[in-house]
C-alpha cells in the first residue's frame, strides 16, 4: 500500500468530513493543495469540459488517464479521480483502466451506477479490487449511486433504494458511498446509520453547514463541478465584456498575480 493510499483512507475516519474542492486540471489541483486541501479529487464534468468533451462518458479513457498523470505530477497529497462509469460497460476493461491509474499514483476513484442495474457497478468494483490486490496496491473505491441525482426511485423510496444499493456495493468491496443530491438531514442520518460505509455528500443548495454534516456522521464533502461551473460563468462574463467593449479594466479586477501563479509550480 502506498503512503498516499493509506493517508487517503485515514482521512475518511473523521471526526470532521474530508473537504474536497474538486479540481479539473493540474493547475486547479495544485492551487487547491496550496490552500490546504488534505487531498484532491477531480470533477469528471469539469475535467471533460477542460479537455473539450461533454460530460457523461464522452471523455476517451486515454485522455482521462493522461489528465490524472498530469495532476498527480504536481501534487504531494492523495489524489482521487472521478471515473464516471469507468468509461466501459465491461468489468474486466474497467479493472485494466484502474491498473493504469494505479501506475500513475492515484489513491482513490469515484465510480457510478447511473441508470444501470446495481449488479453492473458491483461487478466493476470487484474487478477493481481484484486488480489492486494483484498489483499489491490499495485504492479507495467511492461508489456513487444516482438514486437522488437521477431520480431513480420515488421520493418515499429513495433512502431504502440507496441503502439497498449501498449494501450491494459494500459487499463487492466498496470503501465509501457517494450520494449526490442527498441534502435532507433526516435522510442523511438514516443513510449514515444504515450504509456501513463512510458517506460522501455533495454541495447542494440548502445543504446544512459542513460541521453539522459531520455531527450527522458524514465523512466526505465534495464540491462536485460547482467551482468549475462558477469559473466558466466568470470567464463568460469577462470574455463578453472584452469582446463587446475592448476594455482592459475588468481583466485586472480580482485577478491572481502572475508571480503567485508561477510560484505554485516552482520545481513541479
Amino acid at each position: 500500500m502506498s503512503a498516499n493510499a493509506a493517508i487517503f483512507r485515514q482521512l475518511h475516519s473523521g471526526p470532521r468530513p474530508l473537504r474536497l474542492p474538486n479540481a479539473w486540471d493540474a493547475g486547479s489541483a495544485r492551487l487547491f493543495e496550496s490552500l490546504g486541501a488534505a487531498a484532491i479529487a477531480t470533477t469528471s464534468a469539469g475535467l471533460a469540459w477542460a479537455l473539450g468533451y461533454a460530460d457523461g462518458g464522452k471523455l476517451p479513457v486515454d485522455a482521462a488517464i493522461h489528465a490524472a498523470a498530469g495532476i498527480a505530477r504536481v501534487l504531494t497529497v492523495p489524489l482521487s479521480v472521478d471515473m464516471e462509469n469507468g468509461y466501459a460497460d465491461d468489468a474486466a476493461t474497467v479493472g485494466e483502466t484502474i491498473r493504469r491509474l494505479l501506475d500513475v499514483g492515484v489513491a482513490g476513484i469515484n465510480i457510478e451506477d447511473g441508470s444501470h442495474a446495481p449488479a453492473v457497478l458491483a461487478a466493476k468494483i470487484e474487478a477493481i479490487k481484484n486488480t489492486a490486490a494483484k498489483a499489491g496496491s490499495d485504492i479507495f473505491v467511492n461508489a456513487r449511486t444516482d438514486v437522488y441525482l437521477a431520480n431513480l426511485a420515488d421520493a418515499s423510496r429513495r433512502v431504502d433504494e440507496t441503502l439497498s444499493r449501498g449494501a450491494i456495493y459494500r459487499a463487492a468491496g466498496a470503501d465509501g458511498l457517494f450520494v449526490p443530491g442527498l441534502h435532507e438531514p433526516a435522510e442523511i442520518q438514516a443513510i449514515v446509520a444504515g450504509a456501513g460505509l463512510p458517506l460522501n455528500v455533495m454541495a447542494w443548495p440548502g445543504l446544512m453547514p459542513v460541521h453539522e454534516l459531520g455531527q450527522l456522521g458524514v465523512r466526505r464533502f465534495s464540491a462536485g463541478s460547482g467551482i468549475s461551473q462558477m469559473l466558466w460563468g466568470q470567464a463568460e462574463t469577462l470574455a463578453r465584456d472584452f469582446l463587446d467593449s475592448g476594455r482592459s479594466e475588468s481583466l485586472a479586477t480580482g485577478a491572481m498575480p502572475y508571480g503567485r501563479i508561477q510560484a505554485l509550480f516552482a520545481g513541479a
